[in-house]
Parts: structure tokens; C-alpha cells; sequence
């Protein structure tokens, strides 16, 4: 019998797995602290200092060109701007210096910006302590500051001013959200189980809430229901509207005063000088807001909560906010503020008015009545003032008029739904009795929206009136929006 050799089986070696670090990043050349605060004309202002921005690849970003991503989703400067911040070096991917503007942006990509940061003004009223205990810290938000570090504000947040307060290793975590021109109340998590706990409820919606809001006109007395759903129509502006469809949105209004034009002790209207030029007589003969008197004070009761869902709703039914810069703005929704206007396909139109608007031209709120303080917001509104930073020729803004420090919106009351806990606020100074008017001081048990809404957060069976309101038991079949009358 032969032999035959037999050759041992060879094992495939593996390369060994070899480990990829990520990719490098530049990090902020300082973090200041303390922090660079200083106050001046009632505002919080923040000395200009460089910081590094760093963020992954977005998925809509993938396989995009780098300069073509900073001019579309980025609106803090022109596109001039970028294309010398990627030619220069301060914008980079992964660390190192792009070829070219038409550099292509892919999966997993960390893009930095370089910058000497200059953010604006806030005011520089106190943070409002409502209660504190070991676990929660809930405050009294001022109006025009963000709670979150986030495009041209930093320090000049909610979360660094009350780390700035209490010590660099303190850490605030807030639990629920207020647009930055809103005022009221917010909870500040002091550990994470305790924000949690709290986020929790706000999510699973076992918390009511309660605002009020100042709007123009008087607004109709009874208990106004609006559910037409809101649609985000610009991510870049932050911009909604009331579209069909757009996402479900309910809200309860209910009016707590309505104050007329101010009268003389006669009762008549003072004559104020009218200066207008005919062509300004003419322009203002068409706007519809100008025939709606006086204001209104209202207290709302979101049943949802979609961003700026009061807004929204206060303008569609022809009651905006009345210094709202977006929502009371004919310059960007025209003579009627977009009443009533769920149909219409001009949000292109809306969107390139608006994002004029605080550049060449004053951000304010139309709906002034009266015109000497019209023209004095306009005067004193924040917009580029010609001047170029010395250091890195960035445009510069003058500081803001007080009136876009925040605007008529307060964030009055949240309540547990089980009654555990509830939690109020004062009415702001703006939703007081003007001067020489009778007018409530504070909210009145006839005007809470929260009495017709039940345990389970539906609107309450037996709030059914006949006088021309929208009962609960009607509003399943009935339009999206009802006015009385």
C-alpha cells in the first residue's frame, strides 16, 4: 500500500482588527469663566470672545457640497462669510483644511467652525426663584433669554446664567422648554432622576398648563376652542403656520379682560397729532388690524404642545399676540396677519419677507396703535448698524429696543393632573390694569380654561353652553376653529 502525504490544514490568519480612532476635532480655544457678563442699559451683555463649533454629518447633509450647507441652514451670516471662513481655514472637516467650497460632505464627517462669537443682549432682570427644594428648582423664566445655548446665544442662556449663579460644576437640566421670547414658569431638574421623573409626566401630558397672553382687539368672552393642526413650513426661520395638514393642535381660550383705547377723563379719545403723509394715510386704511380696538388679555390652556402652537392659533383667529415680530407682522403676512388662513400657498412669499426682517429692515410687530411708540421701537429695534468688529469684520447690531425683549406670552401655571403639586406665577406687569382702568389683578375662578378640561385631559361633558360657543360634545363634527357670534 503507498503512502500518501497529507498536507496539515492551513488556518486563514486573520489581519488583526485594527482600531480607527475618530476623526480629529478642533476644541474651543477657552471657555471662559468666570463668565465674560457685563450689564448696561437694564441689559446682560456678553464681551465677544472665540469659540469652535463642532457637529457630525447630518443625514440631509450627506453627499452635499460644504459651502452649499452653511448658506441654506445656517442664517447668522452671508454666504460671503463662509465661503472666506472655508477658504481660510476657520470652517474644517475632520480637522484639516477642505480643497475647495465644493468640498463634498459624507456620512460620519465632523465639520468645526472657528469664529469670535459675538452674541447679543438679553435682558438683564433676574431668573425668578417660584420654589426650590432638593430635587426641583422651578422659576420664573424672563422674557427674550433661550433656555438652551443655541445660534447666537451661549452664555446669554437660561442653563449658563444659572450655572454662572451657582458654580462651574453645577449642572441645571431643564425639564420643559419656553420659546426664547416667552416668559414663565420652568423646572430645572437638580439631578437627572428627578428631571426625568418630571419630563415624564410633562410627555405622557399628565400636566396642564396655563398661559396668557396680551392680543389685539377684543377678543370674543366665553370659552373659544381652536383645533387647526400646525405645520412647520420653514426649520431654518422657525416658522409655522395653520395648515389643514399640518399636525393635530387644540387649544382653550378663554378672555380675562378686554381694555379699549385709552379715553380722556371726558370720555373721548385724545387727538395725537397724526403726521402720516397721504400715501401712510392710504397704506393704513388697508390694514385690517388698525379697525380692531383696544387689546385683550387671555388665558390659554394648550391641549398639545407644538412650537409656537398659541401663536399660531391667537393669529388664525384674528387675535395675534400683539407684539409677536413673526405672527403680528403685516410686512411679512400682510393686512389681515393671515386670519383665518389655512389654504393659501404664499409661504414662500412669507418666508423671504421674514428673513429680511432684523437685517435691512426693523423686526417689529405691526400692530402698534400707537404711532409715536411705533416710530420710537423703530428707532431703537436691533438691526446692523454699518459697524464691523475689529478683529474679525463681523457686521454688528445695535443693542434691542425693549419691546423685542420678549413678547406678550407668559407661562402662567402648570398643574399635576393628580394634584400632587401646582405651581403658579403673578400676572406679568403687561397684563395689568392699565393706568386709570378698572381690571383684574389676577386670574378669576370664571375665567379658567382649566375648568373644562377632565382628568383624562379631554375637554369636560357637562361645559355644554347654547350661546353660540362651541360645546364639547359639538366639537368632534364642527369646523376646526369657532368664533362666537
Amino acid at each position: 500500500m503507498a503512502l500518501t502525504t497529507i498536507e496539515p490544514l492551513q488556518t486563514p490568519v486573520e489581519d488583526p482588527e485594527v482600531f480607527v480612532p475618530p476623526p480629529k476635532v478642533i476644541t474651543t480655544p477657552c471657555d471662559p469663566w468666570p463668565r465674560p457678563y457685563y450689564m448696561e442699559d437694564g441689559l446682560r451683555k456678553v464681551h465677544p470672545y472665540h469659540f469652535t463649533y463642532n457637529t457630525y454629518c447630518k443625514e440631509r447633509w450627506r453627499g452635499r457640497e460644504i459651502l452649499d450647507i452653511f448658506a441654506t441652514e445656517f442664517r447668522d451670516r452671508p454666504q460671503a462669510y463662509y465661503k472666506d471662513a472655508i477658504e481660510c481655514g476657520r470652517v474644517v472637516i475632520n480637522g484639516q483644511k477642505v480643497s475647495s467650497i465644493r468640498e463634498i460632505v459624507k456620512n460620519g464627517d465632523i465639520i468645526s467652525h472657528t469664529l469670535h462669537r459675538h452674541e447679543p443682549p438679553v435682558t438683564a432682570e433676574s431668573i425668578g426663584i417660584v420654589h426650590e427644594d432638593n430635587d426641583m428648582i422651578v422659576i420664573n423664566k424672563p422674557a427674550g433669554v433661550p433656555v438652551h445655548p443655541a445660534g447666537r446665544y451661549n452664555y446669554n442662556s437660561i442653563v449658563e446664567i444659572m450655572r454662572a449663579e451657582r458654580g462651574l460644576g453645577w449642572n441645571p437640566l431643564p425639564c420643559n422648554r419656553l420659546d426664547r421670547l416667552t416668559s414663565g414658569v420652568m423646572f430645572i431638574g437638580k439631578h437627572a432622576k428627578a428631571a426625568e421623573k418630571l419630563t415624564d409626566q410633562i410627555m405622557a401630558r399628565t400636566v396642564k398648563k396655563e398661559y396668557v397672553a396680551r392680543v389685539i382687539g377684543e377678543f370674543p368672552e366665553g370659552d373659544v376652542i381652536c383645533d387647526q393642526p400646525v405645520m412647520q413650513i420653514s426649520p431654518k426661520l422657525g416658522l409655522n403656520r395653520a395648515r389643514a395638514s399640518g399636525k393635530d393642535a387644540k387649544t382653550i381660550f378663554k378672555r380675562l379682560a378686554y381694555y379699549p383705547p385709552t379715553v380722556t377723563a371726558n370720555g373721548t379719545e385724545p387727538k395725537l397729532e397724526d403726521s402720516r403723509s397721504e400715501k401712510e394715510k392710504i397704506r393704513d386704511s388697508k390694514m385690517e388690524w388698525k379697525a380692531k380696538e383696544g387689546y385683550s388679555i387671555v388665558r390659554c390652556l394648550p391641549l398639545t404642545g407644538r412650537t409656537h402652537q398659541l401663536r399660531v392659533h391667537l393669529q388664525f383667529l384674528g387675535h395675534p399676540i400683539s407684539n409677536d415680530p413673526i405672527y403680528c407682522n403685516q410686512r411679512v403676512f400682510g393686512p389681515s396677519l393671515a386670519a383665518g388662513d389655512a389654504l393659501s400657498d404664499n409661504d414662500e412669499d412669507i418666508i423671504s419677507r421674514l428673513s429680511k426682517m432684523g437685517k435691512s429692515e426693523v423686526a417689529e410687530a405691526m400692530a402698534y396703535h400707537d404711532e409715536m411708540m411705533e416710530e420710537y421701537n423703530k428707532r431703537k429695534a436691533e438691526k446692523m448698524t454699518g459697524e464691523l468688529c475689529a478683529i474679525c469684520d463681523t457686521p454688528l447690531y445695535s443693542d434691542p429696543g425693549p419691546h423685542e425683549l420678549g413678547i406678550y406670552l407668559h407661562a402662567r401655571r402648570y398643574a399635576c393632573q393628580d394634584g400632587n403639586w401646582d405651581y403658579e406665577t403673578p400676572l406679568p406687569v403687561w397684563a395689568l390694569p392699565p393706568p386709570g382702568m378698572d381690571g383684574p389683578a389676577d386670574t378669576t375662578t370664571e375665567t379658567d380654561p382649566m375648568a373644562l378640561v377632565d382628568q383624562s385631559g379631554g375637554v369636560r361633558m357637562d361645559q355644554t353652553k347654547s350661546n353660540g360657543h362651541r360645546t364639547a360634545e359639538e366639537e368632534r363634527t364642527k369646523p376646526l376653529w369657532v368664533m362666537p357670534g
